[in-house]
């Protein structure tokens, strides 16, 4: 069974800006530039982007120069062993959570990983419609 990874980069309200889904094989930092690459051009008041602290290395330099993106990593605060809800952290985490109550997307059921992103833009563009619908 192969795995996969999804890479969302998200505004502060949790919506979607990009998505990208790769096998589990590839690393977090280079799976990221495939979702950032598809920011370029598209969000010229994006400056800063929060991310895990998975994500440090040539990314933070990778970024920087392709698109003007600072990269703030987001870590544990010093000496905390246990579970602590990270400022920032918790807005992507909202996402995924709202994605897995897709059924669709509850499990990896998709054989292409392009077919994975558009399932991810159906759900999040479902998402969106229902909270403009009137109630």
């Amino acid at each position: 069974m192969t795995g996969r990874k999804r890479h969302v980069v998200v505004d502060t309200l949790g919506l979607l800006l990009a998505v990208a889904v790769h096998a589990a094989s590839i690393q977090d930092r280079d799976g990221a530039k495939l979702a950032l690459a598809k920011l370029i051009g598209r969000f010229p008041r994006l400056a800063v982007i929060w991310a895990d602290g998975g994500y440090a290395g040539a990314l933070l330099a990778w970024a920087l120069a392709t698109g003007g993106w600072a990269i703030e990593l987001v870590k544990k605060p010093a000496g905390a062993a246990a579970f602590a809800v990270l400022p920032k952290r918790w807005i992507v985490e909202r996402t995924f959570a709202w994605l897995g109550r897709c059924r669709r997307l509850s499990k990896d059921y998709e054989a292409l990983p392009a077919t994975s992103e558009a399932w991810i833009h159906v759900a999040m563009i479902h998402f969106m419609l229902k909270r403009l619908a009137p109630r």
